[in-house]
């Protein structure tokens, strides 16, 4: 008669550690951080608590190892272009980051944490590697690199958690809110400000409604790497 022992050996070979990182990322794509629980696990993945504990550890480690893995995979993105530029390998990297937020909304929270806690990290170092080999390319000094990395980091992070789901106090937030609803709202707020306190919220609110996130981010970079680029 089998053991306990050779049963859950077996069941660990049966269940891959790719099968609960994916199985982890359909959970928080679909429900966010609190979807993802060791029962939600174990119930999708028909197993046990142990073969999860096995492969990656607690919750935090399975949340850390999703963030590890989605965007691993969007700095393995290359420019359309086969010669690229520094300018083309920044904004590759750039949009990969922006499309891998916008497609897993809980990203933006686990990925500006990683970058806090742990500096040392797959995640930190990958991205500010792939961004800091750029801006050396670019021509920027090497005692400005540091800063130069930073700011491209802070600017990316900061304009893709505009567009992602905030975790935590989410009062007064509709996730389920229509987007041209809510700019349509936003611009008729703005719209009805004196224009004379106001000038420039009234200039810009034909602009609100016609914008494109992706296009405006962008922008962004654009304007960042101009600005780089005189750090020469």
């Amino acid at each position: 008669m089998p053991t306990r022992a050779r049963r859950t050996q077996r069941r660990n070979q049966v269940l891959s550690r790719e099968q609960i990182i994916d199985t982890a990322i359909d959970l928080l794509d679909t429900g966010g951080e609190g979807a993802l629980t060791v029962r939600a696990m174990t119930d999708r993945l028909a197993t046990g608590s142990g073969a999860i504990y096995y492969h990656v550890g607690n919750r935090d480690e399975l949340l850390d190892t999703a963030t590890e893995t989605v965007i691993t995979a969007a700095l393995a993105t290359k420019p359309a272009r086969a010669a690229a530029s520094p300018e083309d390998e920044i904004r590759a990297v750039a949009l990969a980051l922006f499309d891998a937020i916008a497609a897993h909304q809980w990203l933006a929270t686990r990925l500006t944490l990683q970058i806090i806690r742990n500096p040392v990290g797959p995640v930190t170092v990958g991205i500010f590697e792939r961004l800091g080999q750029q801006v050396g390319a670019l021509g920027v000094p090497q005692p400005r690199w540091f800063d130069a990395a930073s700011t491209l980091v802070h600017y990316i992070l900061g304009a893709v958690s505009q567009n992602a789901r905030v975790e935590g106090d989410t009062s007064g937030i509709d996730p389920d809110a229509d987007r041209e609803e809510f700019f349509d709202a936003a611009s008729a707020a703005w719209q009805a400000l004196d224009p004379e306190d106001y000038p420039f919220m009234h200039a810009i609110v034909g602009q609100i409604r016609e914008h494109d996130d992706r296009e405006q981010f962008l922008t962004g970079i654009a304007v960042v790497l101009d600005g780089l680029t005189n750090l020469r």
